[in-house]
């Protein structure tokens, strides 16, 4: 929409959820580097605290560039993002656009280099789901080029249209993480209350064992639940047709998943769990157990107990 032209009249639903989900995308896409810092946080720092300073320092940090990078799409709309900007700040100031090119050139390093680093550590991970590796310098080394000649062979492949191919890219991504986020803060607000043990998640043949077959299955019904939902470029769902391509995929999945992890957990044996957790953490530092008061005078049981992890 033109500068100048935002009416109430004139409000278009779709764009404005594409924009949303854009954004709440950009957002979901920082949840896997919360145990990164977060792991660092003091032992009286509680997770709702650990959340919510999260959320809103995300929030804050894109919220003034989303706007600005609209402001500047409205008064330039039919140019490029770099020649928008260059002429946005020259006609603030004479020579400001070229110098915050510049600037802008040193937190795209950054935020390019922080995302090669989670893709290299989700593609370790899902390799090491499967079979055991031991993540050497060299190792990472090569997990980083792969990465990066993927990305690069996507930035290729979309050249023709780039705005529109990643517009879809993270609408595609939204669909993934939608049933994931669910399940996971359902998991730990929810179902286990943040109590894991520590080193039960590194153990394959642990209480959580390979595979969280109640997550797989909300995570497949989630997911599947959104698709006549789905507003894309290559493919619209017949109920995003009948809205006139507004997206509220998310808006579905997100209950769709939570309902069904729920239902499939009431089969779980939460005590007998917690239990097992306080025993297998009781002699790590005080505080990193994850479930401390619950007493520890239950003999641990042998072979596979059914719990599976949350990979």
């Amino acid at each position: 929409m033109p500068f100048g032209d935002l009416r109430a009249a004139g409000f278009q639903p779709v764009p404005f959820l594409i924009q949303l989900f854009a954004a709440t995308a950009y957002q979901l896409s920082w949840s896997i580097y919360v145990s990164d810092y977060s792991r660092y946080l003091p032992r009286n720092v509680s997770p709702i605290e650990s959340f919510m300073w999260t959320y809103f320092g995300a929030w804050i940090g894109a919220a003034w560039m989303m706007e600005v990078g609209a402001v500047v799409a409205a008064m330039n709309p039919h140019m490029g993002v770099a020649v928008a900007v260059q002429r946005s700040g020259d006609g603030i100031l004479s020579g400001l656009g070229t110098v915050l090119l510049i600037a802008s050139l040193g937190g795209l390093l950054t935020v390019t280099a922080i995302n090669f680093y989670g893709a290299s550590l989700t593609l370790l991970s899902a390799i090491d789901t499967v079979r055991r590796i031991q993540c050497t310098r060299r190792v990472r080394i090569l997990s980083l080029l792969a990465t990066g000649a993927a990305a690069s062979a996507v930035a290729l492949f979309l050249k023709g249209d780039y705005v529109s191919g990643f517009k879809d890219l993270l609408t595609i991504l939204l669909y993934l993480f939608t049933p994931w986020t669910s399940i996971n803060l359902i998991d730990f607000f929810v179902v286990r209350h943040g109590r894991y043990s520590i080193r039960e998640i590194f153990n394959v043949n642990g209480i959580y064992g390979q595979w969280n077959w109640r997550g797989l299955v909300a995570y497949t019904v989630g997911f599947a639940a959104m698709i006549p939902f789905v507003s894309t470029g290559f493919y619209m769902g017949p109920i995003a047709r009948l809205l006139q391509g507004a997206d509220v995929a998310m808006l579905v999945g997100l209950p769709v998943s939570a309902v069904i992890y729920l239902l499939a957990c009431r089969s779980m044996d939460i005590e007998t769990e917690l239990r097992q957790v306080a025993i297998a953490d009781r002699d790590l530092e005080p505080g990193a157990a994850a479930a401390r008061s619950i007493s520890s005078d239950v003999e641990m049981p042998t072979g596979r107990m059914g719990y599976q992890s949350r990979r």
